[in-house]
């Protein structure tokens, strides 16, 4: 009777044990099979195809997978080389939910990332970026767009992003040179604003006029002569010709000269005239300066002129109301309401002008802390900030029917000769930090890696991976290279096509075989921090993983 109780205990036991076991099996059979209903979605096609160049601009972009995707889930979207999205647009997804299309605006040359965030139907992420190429793009800008060695053939010169005690000639040059510009334009436009303005101002400005000229005339050539010295400093006097007529700034430096010397033939003139004159000379070094460099150029140019105009007018309707006011105070009383509605209005536009600027050559505003050009920009700042306080002072003052004080006068004079020492000095600096290449070397006991980027800049890099394994272990079977962007890390990973190739320096290391691989290309879109993501394979598929960090501006 217990053994016939046991047996009815454990049939239904041993019968859910069989269930379980089959239904087991049939699974195995199920996702093993060659049309597995859960196999992953991955990526078939792509429109535009990934590291290409096209020369019109492509009017979609077009992903298809081998399987549907969530319509309602994940993105697409296209960054600039700013890592700016290109279109607010969404992404349509197909009929048979198999690919997904984004409409595009014209884009104009350069390098974009396409970035796509997926699931597919049975709710596997998938996720990547990859680039590629309208046009033919500027190069990336950087310190090195500055340089005027690249004009002549010159080499081995490195670009000013710092300031140095070996540079205070160039700077008191630059220092002398801006003031006499700015002072000399502004009281060649002062005749046209503040025409019948009284029976002394005519007198005063026959006066200063001329010897302002003269000054300017004595600093663009202490200016011209110093800049062309110090970037032909090592090579022969031969190359002076070249420099002066062959490059742009040589060009800019000859026109200099030539509207300092026409200068004294305009002065005579009708105030139209000077003004002219004085227009035609500041749009020269709105021409030569950083401007010239950044896209888009007639904005860039468009903001230093005003910038340069603006500093003009007030820093000679200072001047003049400085005069005045030693000679005739009821007069100066009399130009001082002219001169503090210009000198605000000028403030307001340098300001304006001023932010424009910044704008254009920074990517971010950060980079105002990477460099010398940013903290004396922030002082810049800081000194405008003071002549707004002044300036606001003597408009109430004005308002009220009272003459401006000297302390207020003196206070705006000091304020004014700062601020054009500052930008002498920081025009001189580069707005952007240098870009070095990237040289990363690693040693271990089972394997050695070297990793470079060259020039290492949003745009066309030269990317080389070595590995070096023991000899025990043979040469590498495979390496692959992924850049993540640590700035965008919503984006999926670049994948860089690494290929062989023979290396001919002496890196060896006894008892290592080394692989080396190669790929040149816009794989580095934007600037920025970057993370590159190297994994080598050896012959039994054994993988390592190696993370390197750098950065590019």
């Amino acid at each position: 009777m217990l053994i016939g109780r046991r047996y009815r205990k454990e049939k239904p036991f041993r019968f859910i044990v069989q269930a379980a076991a089959l239904g087991l099996w049939l699974c195995c059979m199920l996702f093993a099979g060659p049309k597995a209903a859960f196999a992953h979605a991955e990526l078939e096609r792509t429109v535009p195809e990934p590291n290409t160049k096209y020369e019109q601009s492509p009017k979609e972009i077009e992903l298809a997978f081998n399987e549907a995707i969530e319509a309602k889930v994940g993105s697409l979207e296209v960054l600039d080389d700013k890592s700016r999205r290109v279109t607010d647009a969404d992404p349509k997804t197909s009929a048979d939910h198999k690919s997904l299309t984004l409409a595009l605006p014209k884009l104009g040359e350069g390098v974009y990332t396409v970035s796509y965030a997926i699931v597919s139907a049975d709710g596997h992420p998938i996720s990547g970026s990859y680039v590629f190429v309208v046009g033919n793009p500027p190069q990336g800008v950087d310190a090195a767009a500055f340089d005027p060695h690249k004009e002549l053939g010159h080499e081995g010169h490195g670009v000013s992003t710092q300031l140095t005690t070996n540079e205070f000639i160039i700077y008191a040059v630059r220092a002398l040179y801006y003031a006499a510009l700015l002072w000399t334009a502004g009281l060649m436009i002062w005749p046209l604003l503040a025409r019948k303005r009284g029976a002394v101002l005519p007198g005063i400005q026959k006066k200063w006029e001329r010897i302002a000229l003269q000054t300017l005339l004595v600093a663009v050539l202490l200016y011209v002569f110093v800049h062309a010295r110090e970037i032909l400093k090592g090579y022969p006097t031969s190359d002076y010709g070249k420099l002066f007529l062959e490059t742009a700034i040589g060009k800019e430096w000859i026109a200099l000269i030539a509207l300092s010397l026409a200068g004294f033939a305009l002065v005579r003139l009708h105030p139209v005239a000077r003004t002219l004159w004085a227009a035609a000379i500041l749009a020269v070094e709105a021409w030569s300066g950083h401007a010239a460099v950044f896209s888009p150029k007639s904005a860039s140019v468009l903001f230093d002129f005003v910038h340069l105009a603006s500093a003009a007018v007030w820093v000679g309707g200072l001047t003049l109301l400085f005069l005045l006011w030693r000679q005739d105070r009821k007069e100066a009383g009399r130009f001082a309401v002219l001169f503090s509605r210009a000198a605000l209005l000028s403030l307001m536009l340098l300001v304006l002008s001023g932010v424009g600027l910044t704008l254009l050559f920074l990517p971010k505003l950060s980079y105002l802390f990477y460099t010398s050009w940013g903290t004396l920009l922030l002082i810049k700042t800081g000194l405008v900030v003071l002549v707004l306080g002044v300036g606001g002072t003597l408009h109430m003052r004005i308002r009220r029917g009272d003459l401006p004080t000297a302390p207020l006068l003196r206070a705006d004079a000091a304020l004014m000769a700062l601020i054009i020492v500052v930008a002498a000095l920081f025009t001189y600096v580069s707005p952007l930090p240098a870009n070095e290449p990237v040289t990363y070397h690693q040693m271990g006991d089972k394997m050695h890696l070297s990793f470079r980027v060259t020039p290492n800049k949003a745009g066309v890099n030269e990317l080389t991976v070595k590995v070096w394994l023991p000899d025990a272990v043979g040469a590498a079977k495979s390496a692959e290279l992924r850049l993540f962007s640590l700035d965008r890390k919503e984006l999926g990973p670049i994948d860089v096509p690494l290929k062989t190739f023979e290396d001919t320096e002496l890196t060896d290391f006894e008892g290592f075989v080394k692989t080396a691989y190669h790929a040149e290309g816009p794989y580095i879109p934007f600037a920025g921090r970057w993370q590159a993501e190297i994994r080598v394979r050896d012959k039994d598929d054994n993988e390592s993983v190696q993370t390197v960090e750098f950065r590019n501006y």
